[in-house]
């Protein structure tokens, strides 16, 4: 049976949950479901999902109606977030849509609460409300005052919706610690990826060309990041670690791939460290090509403080890359360190994890890599077995089929 679904985003630029996001919609458009993406005002240097999406044309023609929601934004705004609930409100009632779907924190807020309250209200089409969590909003870098807020409201949209995914099992594991709903609330689908698109690549952009095209020799030691250079992503950190090391090694490169708020001022320190010709920074890259530039790196390097479940993660796996990744939240659901993690194997390891923000033993982690190619070499391999059906986006699509039918039915007993 071919539903309606309304899936909500704050903003779609290019990130993570955003991506998710769309890969959901093109899948289920393609299963011949009417898709619709509200999202609020889009700006930033990250760059935008926008065009994708309003572009797509399933290989049934369907294609997923866009929809702009002007007063959700990111911030926190009394004024504008009641007029965001009263847009998705109307929008909702307009739409009249079988299943809500909503991610990140803020239209996960305004968004359940307006589909409850037409859930409540409805006599006949009584909408399913799912909430994605990506990554929590409240995490131990921000003041308490605001984490206080963040939970309070996740309490409160917990309360009105009929279920919850989780990217990673991490994700269920925090919001359950801070007394956010119940556990048959939760269930774990992992975030979908191209896979194909990692696993496959055209001549123009295997490791060879790639290497190639970004100026390093085949003896190089490349070790790579995939972020926007912003708050939290750990780049300091890797100058911090990894300075002396460059300077020391002038075949170990670090590729940088991303933009963002703090791209003027980390290059600028890059500068007067004196590491610019090792430092390779490509600004912005395409969706598209993200998987290319993986494929030049020796290792992926994810030093950030908080995530949800990285994707660039299991993406440097499907490029068969090993990875040295700080141990935050669901980063160690796909980077399993046999000397780091309970219960996994030395013949299972597909990377190396450090503690969030130890600089020393990031270091360590990427000396142990340069030391033992043929090692890291299998842990790419092993990462690439593990990671090709788990982060299909078939696999998540088909996943969301079973919460979408689960969640209409609790929908449809008024629970």
């Amino acid at each position: 049976m071919a539903l309606t679904i309304l899936h909500i985003s704050t903003r779609l630029i290019q990130g993570g949950s955003q991506e998710n996001t769309v890969l959901s919609c093109e899948g289920q458009a393609e299963l011949g479901h009417d898709v619709h993406l509200a999202y609020g005002p889009i700006f930033g240097p990250e760059g935008s999902y926008f065009d994708r999406a309003n572009d797509f044309v399933a290989s049934n023609g369907k294609k997923i109606t866009m929809h702009e929601v002007p007063s959700m934004v990111r911030q926190i705004s009394a004024v504008k977030d009641v007029k965001g609930y009263l847009e998705l409100k109307k929008l909702i009632e307009e739409i009249e849509p079988d299943v809500v779907h909503t991610h990140s924190s803020k239209a996960g807020v305004i968004g359940r609460a307006a589909a409850w309250s037409v859930w409540k209200r409805s006599k006949d089409k009584k909408p399913a409300a799912v909430h994605t969590v990506h990554g929590p909003p409240f995490h131990r870098y921000l003041p308490k005052w605001k984490n206080a807020i963040y939970i309070a409201s996740e309490r409160f949209a917990a309360k009105r919706c009929h279920v919850i995914t989780s990217v990673a099992d991490a994700m269920t594991d925090q919001f359950r610690a801070a007394g956010i709903g119940d556990d048959e609330l939760f269930i774990t689908v992992r975030s979908g990826m191209e896979t194909e698109k990692f696993l496959n690549p055209i001549p123009a952009e295997t490791r060879e060309a790639m290497r190639s095209e970004l100026g390093f020799d085949d003896d190089d030691f490349v070790i790579g990041t995939v972020a926007r250079l912003a708050e939290h992503k750990g780049h300091d950190d890797v100058l911090d670690a990894l300075g002396d090391e460059l300077k020391a090694n002038p075949k170990w490169k670090l590729l940088w791939v991303g933009d963002g708020w703090w791209s003027e001022r980390l290059l600028g320190r890059v500068k007067e460290m004196g590491l610019s010709e090792q430092v390779i920074a490509t600004g912005l890259v395409p969706g598209d090509r993200v998987g290319a530039m993986m494929r030049a790196m020796d290792v992926l390097l994810h030093p950030s403080y908080r995530e949800g479940l990285p994707r660039t993660v299991p993406q440097a796996l499907l490029c068969s890359v090993p990875v040295v990744a700080s141990d935050a939240d669901g980063t160690r659901e796909a980077c399993l360190d046999w000397r780091y993690l309970d219960g996994v194997d030395e013949s299972e390891a597909t990377g190396i994890l450090f503690p969030i923000g130890d600089v020393e033993k990031l270091r360590d982690g990427v000396r142990w890599m340069f030391a033992h190619p043929d090692e890291r070499k299998l842990m790419g391999e092993r990462g690439r077995a593990m990671c090709s059906e788990m982060f299909a986006t078939q696999t998540m699509v088909g996943d969301l089929e079973v919460v979408y039918r689960r969640a209409m039915g609790l929908a449809g007993e008024g629970r």
